[in-house]
């Protein structure tokens, strides 16, 4: 699996994804069309149009790296917006890795105070 720091950042890409795409055309779309830091050590994963593959490409340590999964049968539940990218948590992206729906996760809460 993917080697992961704690507390690492992961985006996902929404929409599709040319998947002839490496990590040359990849690290452009992070940079250029997304407006994030490549080195940072966050995870960005991408999706095909059919949803059976996933891309995720990282920087770890000295060098680019490239994790991908096709699926020989089903879909990925990849999630869909009106945004281009969005961040999730690294156990929300193993349930995507599951064929896990992220729509019906509890949404993650954060308060001040209890009062």
């Amino acid at each position: 699996m993917i080697p992961t720091p704690e507390k690492v950042r992961v985006y996902i890409a929404l929409g599709a994804t040319d998947m002839r795409k490496s990590i040359n055309g990849l690290s452009l779309l992070v940079e250029d069309q997304f407006d994030l830091d490549l080195f940072s050590g966050s995870l960005f994963a991408f999706s095909n149009r059919k949803r059976d593959m996933v891309k995720i490409l990282y920087w770890y340590q000295n060098g680019f790296c490239i994790w991908q999964k096709r699926l020989e049968a089903e879909t990925f539940r990849w999630p869909e917006s009106e945004e281009e990218v969005i961040e999730i948590h690294e156990t929300a992206l193993q349930w995507l890795l599951h064929g896990l729906d992220l729509q019906q996760a509890h949404r993650q809460l954060s308060y001040n105070s209890v009062s």
